[in-house]
């Protein structure tokens, strides 16, 4: 099986340089439906991320009761309350990329809701956290959207769960591709070495990132980095795993700074454009 190591020379030949004549609709827009009482904090993290990786409107949705949270929270992406169903499918369909789930929480109507976008969301789509815990439960939605590129980004106890409980093994390659072969879907299988498979088999392994990085909000922040260089028009083979690789290496600089106790997700949203910077080989200026 090909079996490819992420590596900077890698991502610097999947990014692109900016269009000098490019402006905000250029870069892509994007949606993501996060967060619930309690859980402010996730959706904060992803739109955040997908802005310091380059999206150019990033929008989020989010339950009422948390909106004016968000509204402070958030200086450049857009939150507004969750709207009814077919406005937010329409959004949705009219975005370059969608996420769903940081934050979520789980209910029935959540859960329902979770399901109808899944099977009719048309763009890039990408479920983290309570986006994958609903599917999980039904995982023969993920089956419908066979041809429409799904990406699936679950630390081991998700993965456990989308699985019914199978046990990963030593072998988490194996496991991932397995996956990503059997449900259509790219699998980013979070981790030491984070996995990335996609259902034709090729798979990556990551070479970036430290256990500084093990903190309540970093899946977050790697969530909104997928979501925003699919939104940009990447292919799914550059835009995954250089998103992961770009997340690991802000989260190494920022230790080399600060050191793995302390360094917060704040902090590594901080330091993505410095790993965009580096890894396009730019030491200082405008990238084009």
């Amino acid at each position: 099986m090909n079996l490819i190591q992420v590596t900077e020379s890698f991502v610097r030949d999947c990014l692109p340089v900016r269009d000098r004549n490019g402006h905000k609709g250029t870069f892509g827009r994007v949606h993501i439906l996060a967060g619930c009482v309690g859980f402010t904090g996730a959706p904060a993290f992803a739109s955040a991320a997908a802005v310091r990786t380059g999206s150019g409107l990033v929008f989020l949705s989010v339950p009422r009761e948390i909106w004016p949270v968000l509204a402070v929270k958030c200086r450049e992406a857009m939150p507004s309350p969750v709207p009814p169903f077919p406005v937010l499918l329409e959004k949705m369909n009219g975005s370059d990329g969608v996420l769903i789930g940081p934050g979520l929480g789980r209910s029935r109507k959540t859960d329902v809701r979770t399901l109808r976008l899944i099977e009719q969301v048309q763009p890039p789509l990408v479920l983290d956290a309570d986006g994958i815990n609903a599917a999980a439960e039904h995982i023969d939605v993920l089956d419908t959207r066979r041809g429409r590129l799904t990406v699936l980004t679950p630390h081991d106890g998700e993965f456990l769960r989308l699985t019914r409980g199978e046990a990963i093994g030593p072998d988490r390659e194996a496991a991932a591709r397995a996956f990503a072969r059997q449900h259509g879907c790219v699998l980013v299988l979070k981790g030491h070495r984070t996995i990335t498979a996609f259902p034709d088999g090729e798979t990556f392994v990551n070479t970036t990132g430290n256990p500084g990085m093990a903190k309540g909000g970093s899946g977050d922040v790697l969530a909104g980095m997928i979501l925003s260089l699919l939104g940009q028009g990447l292919d799914s083979k550059k835009a995954v795993p250089a998103a992961v690789w770009l997340h690991g290496r802000a989260g190494d600089l920022t230790a080399a700074r600060l050191g793995g106790y302390g360094m917060t997700p704040t902090d590594l949203l901080e330091t993505i454009p410095l790993a965009i910077q580096e890894a396009m080989g730019v030491t200082g200026g405008p990238t084009e």
